[in-house]
C-alpha cells in the first residue's frame, strides 16, 4: 500500500473516535528513563539550586502572561475552537484537572512550548497550526499537556531566560562560563524530556502513524506525497550506525546547542516505545498512579535509568557506543580501532601522503 493511503495527504479532518482514558496516571508512566536521570543530574549541578531559587523570584511571569494575552490569540470555544476541543480532550485523557491556557502566536516557524513557573502556559505558532492535520496536532497538544503534567514548564522557562541572559553577558568570561554550564545541563535534560512528551502525545492521540507524520513534517514540511515514513525511520538507523569515531564526536557537537533531539531520532525512539511491552501494558490499563508517587523509590528510579542507558549502549550501532561496549567487555585490539577511528583528524591530506600511506594495513580495510 502507498503512503498516501496510510498517512494521508495533509490537513484532513478525521472524525472523532473513542480513545482510552488514563485516570490518575502518573507522569512516571510515560517518562523516558533518561529524562528522569538527566533531571536528577541537573539538580545536583553545582550552583543550580542557587540560580533556581533566585530566578523563581525574579522571572517576570506576570509580564510573560500579559505579553501572550496582548499579542497572541487565546484558544477558547470562540477562537480556534478545534484546538480548544483538543486541549480539553488531552487533559481529560491524561487526567490533568486544571486545563492550562493555550495561545496561538504569529510565527512562521513551526513550534510549540509549555512554559511558566507557577502555572503552565501552552503556546503554538501559526507555522505549526498550518503545517499539521487534526490527528497530528492532537499528538502535539498531548505532547505539551505531557510537559505540563510532568512539571517541565518550570525548567523550560528558566532555560529560555538563561539562554537569553548568556547572550547579554557573553562579554563577561567567567559569568558566561557559569551560565553556559547550567544552560548546557538544562539543554541535555530538555532533549530527554522531549522523548517523554512524545510518549504523552502518543497516549493522547493513540495513533502512532499521526505521531510519525507530525515528526516527519517538522523535518521536511507539508509534502507528504514526497515523503515516506519507513524511509524517514531508515535515516535514523543510518544516523545511528553510520560513520566512524569522528562522526560520533561530530554528532555530539551537533546536538549540544539544540534544545530538541533530531526529528528522525525522536521518531525512532517513539516507534520503539510504541512496540514495547511497557506501552502495551499501559494501554491495557496497568500503569503507575499519582497516588503512588510519594512511595516511589529514588534508588529504584536510578536503577531503572542505569539499566535503560546500559541497554541503549548495547543496542546502539554508533561506533563510539560500540567502543564503550567493547571496553566494558575487555575486548582486545582497541588501540588500533581507536587510532583508525580518529585517523581523519590527524592524517595529512591525501596529496601530501606518500605512496605507501594509501595502502591499508592488514585487516584495516575490513574495519573501515
Amino acid at each position: 500500500m502507498s503512503d498516501d493511503g496510510l498517512y494521508g495527504t495533509g490537513h484532513e479532518r478525521v472524525p472523532s473516535r473513542q480513545r482510552m482514558r488514563f485516570p490518575g496516571i502518573s507522569s512516571r508512566a510515560y517518562e523516558h528513563p533518561a529524562d528522569r536521570s538527566a533531571l536528577v543530574a541537573l539538580r545536583k549541578l553545582s550552583g543550580f539550586d542557587t540560580v533556581f531559587k533566585a530566578l523563581s523570584g525574579l522571572l517576570p511571569e506576570r509580564s510573560l502572561r500579559l505579553l501572550f494575552l496582548s499579542d497572541s490569540v487565546r484558544v477558547s470555544q470562540r477562537q480556534f475552537s478545534h484546538l480548544h476541543d483538543m486541549l480539553l480532550d488531552a487533559c481529560y485523557i491524561l487526567d490533568l484537572e486544571k486545563v492550562p491556557p493555550m495561545y496561538v502566536t504569529q510565527d512562521p516557524q513551526p513550534n510549540a512550548m509549555c512554559i511558566g513557573l507557577d502555572e503552565p502556559v501552552i503556546v503554538l505558532t501559526t507555522g505549526l497550526v498550518e503545517l499539521l492535520d487534526e490527528e497530528e496536532m492532537r499528538a502535539v497538544v498531548g505532547h505539551e499537556v505531557g510537559h505540563a503534567l510532568s512539571g517541565h514548564s518550570v525548567y523550560r522557562t528558566i532555560l529560555l531566560f538563561l539562554t537569553n541572559l548568556a547572550l547579554k553577558v557573553s562579554w563577561i568570561p567567567l559569568g558566561n562560563v557559569a551560565i553556559m554550564a547550567i544552560v548546557t545541563a538544562l539543554r541535555e535534560w530538555f532533549r530527554k524530556s522531549e522523548l517523554s512528551a512524545d510518549r504523552a502525545g502518543l497516549l493522547v492521540g493513540q495513533d502512532v502513524r499521526a505521531s510519525m507524520r507530525g515528526l516527519m513534517k517538522m523535518a521536511g514540511g507539508n509534502h507528504l506525497h514526497e515523503m515516506n515514513v519507513d524511509a524517514f525511520l531508515e535515516q535514523a538507523e543510518e544516523y545511528d550506525s553510520g560513520g566512524d569515531l569522528r562522526d560520533s564526536v561530530l554528532k555530539i557537537l551537533n546536538v549540544l546547542p539544540r534544545s530538541h533531539p533530531f526529528a528522525t531520532i525522536r521518531a525512532a525512539e517513539l516507534k520503539k516505545w510504541a512496540e514495547s511491552r511497557d506501552y502495551q501494558r499501559l494501554m491495557d490499563g496497568h500503569y503507575p498512579r499519582r497516588s503512588e508517587d510519594k512511595d516511589t523509590s529514588v534508588s529504584g528510579s536510578f536503577r531503572e535509568s542505569a539499566a535503560s542507558y546500559a541497554d541503549d549502549v548495547k543496542a546502539s550501532k554508533d561506533p563510539l557506543m560500540k567502543l564503550v561496549t567493547d571496553l566494558a567487555g575487555g575486548a582486545g585490539g582497541l588501540g588500533g580501532r581507536v587510532r583508525r577511528g580518529f585517523d581523519g583528524f590527524t592524517s595529512p591530506p591525501p596529496a601530501q601522503q606518500g605512496p605507501t600511506d594509501a595502502t591499508p594495513q592488514d585487516g584495516e580495510a575490513e574495519d573501515r
